[in-house]
């Protein structure tokens, strides 16, 4: 009977989804020049980033002026409200670099030619939904300068995504939760997504959310750190509200050059030593603390970083999948760790080495014929076996294997704290006839054993 592939030989040959993730400059580029200012649209969209947020009012004459705040004297110095002030007089002040204050119009003219610049904005409304003629008003702008393209609308007023759906019903409109308390199917019946703070969100939130067709915006306190963005990079989200598009940008290509999938199974490191696991596996820079042999971990997700296999196996950690085996795997594996094996082939004195055991590659090492090497680590592909020795990997097939009593393997097992053990499958049957050199098991189904009074030594076919 042929044997089934294990789900991670499968998926290794796939074309997998890239899952990079939508950047958005929170008011620009805030950082490198004042807020919602040309400069600062500009900075950000030269920075990477794929939007630029911004937030409306409505002047006194129902002109629409891009600011966060409703008074401009904090960015212009002029104690002035929007809704109370001609757009006449609201387009004399100026920014701290100059720039005037800007109408929706405005922006849209200055971009109308550059098709790759895209605008989310925030529609600032009262609690009883003032102003009222908004959303009208942005149909007739979006309209004048064809943008119905290139903007995304978001606003913490349901009623403002309401009245848009109905005037433009194919831009997305995404709901802003400052609590989860306020999401509910009303809610999703209007929005196509939501932006959490990422004080709220994580991975099962979003999973929900996606089942619910809602993309999943995220927002910090515009103060994230090198940590912060590590772990961001690591949700599934579709996208960053951020003061630093640079640094999303540069989060952003590292993620989009992966492939990644969502896998679900226990897995243990079949090796004689432990191995480093990382922050993340698009900077290996950041390292966490090792991963011990044979400790089971839950696997969440395979990425695959140009050709290198990884699991996720926490949050914000990850491990080559070189030599981290399915538990089910164990009872093959693990009898083989330890030994020692012997180089064959009976053309060259020297038999090739491979860089991993996952779609190998060979490399510019080789082991001599006929010498003996211990066996470092190792991985079960289906029916295929390989072996780490000598610091990197080849074939089962291409060495014959000394089977000891007393192998190290059982060494190893019996290390495991009891607890851990429970979570493993029940190798005491598969390990206590090691203690007696005549028994063979299933184990080694894969091999023909040739019994000899102290060693067993097979050729892997």
């Amino acid at each position: 009977m042929i044997r089934k592939l294990p789900f991670l030989l499968i998926i290794f040959c796939l074309w997998l989804l890239s899952s990079a993730f939508t950047v958005v400059g929170h008011r620009g580029d805030p950082l490198r020049a004042p807020e919602e200012t040309f400069a600062s649209f500009n900075s950000a969209f030269k920075s990477g980033a794929d939007y630029v947020e911004l937030d409306l009012h409505v002047s006194q004459d129902n002109v629409l002026v891009i600011s966060h705040d409703r008074n401009l004297e904090r960015v212009t110095g002029h104690n002035a409200i929007v809704s109370q002030t001609p757009w006449a007089q609201i387009k004399t002040f100026t920014q701290s670099n100059g720039e005037p204050m800007h109408s929706l119009d405005d922006l849209f003219a200055y971009y109308q030619n550059r098709p790759n610049t895209k605008f989310l904005i925030e529609t600032k409304k009262t609690k009883k939904g003032n102003p009222q003629n908004m959303e009208a008003l942005i149909k007739a702008s979006v309209t004048k300068y064809q943008m119905e393209n290139r903007v995304m609308f978001h606003s913490f007023s349901l009623k403002s995504l309401q009245n848009l759906k109905e005037e433009l019903p194919n831009s997305p409109r995404i709901f802003i939760a400052g609590s989860l308390k306020r999401l509910n199917f009303e809610v999703f019946q209007t929005t196509t997504g939501v932006n959490i703070s990422s004080n709220l969100v994580n991975a099962n939130l979003i999973k929900q959310l996606h089942d619910l067709h809602q993309q999943v915006y995220v927002w910090d306190e515009m103060s994230e750190n090198a940590k912060q963005w590590n772990w961001l990079v690591n949700l599934p989200i579709d996208g960053v509200v951020t003061n630093y598009p640079q640094t999303g940008n540069e989060y952003r290509e590292q993620k989009a050059t992966a492939d990644i999938k969502a896998v679900d199974f226990p897995g243990v490191l079949v090796s004689l030593d432990a191995e480093e696991s990382y922050e993340n596996p698009y900077n290996l820079d950041l390292v966490r603390q090792p991963v011990k042999p044979l400790h089971p971990f839950e696997v969440s997700n395979l990425v695959i970083k140009h050709g290198e296999p990884f699991y996720q196996i926490g949050t914000n950690r990850f491990i080559s999948a070189a030599g981290f085996n399915h538990t089910n795997d164990l009872q093959t594996a693990l009898p083989y760790l330890g030994l020692t094996v012997t180089p064959i082939d009976n053309r060259r004195e020297y038999t090739q080495l491979y860089d991993r055991p996952l779609a190998p590659q060979p490399i510019n090492q080789h082991l001599q014929v006929g010498q003996n090497y211990q066996v470092q680590a190792v991985q079960i592909n289906g029916l295929a076996t390989w072996f780490e020795v000598a610091g990197h990997w080849l074939s089962a097939k291409q060495v014959l294997v000394n089977f000891q009593p007393q192998a190290s393997a059982w060494s190893h097992y019996l290390a495991i704290p009891t607890k851990h053990r429970q979570a493993l499958p029940n190798l005491q049957t598969l390990f206590h006839p090691w203690q007696a050199t005549t028994q063979t098991t299933s184990a080694f189904e894969q091999a023909a054993i040739i019994t000899q009074p102290q060693t067993w030594q097979t050729q892997l076919w």
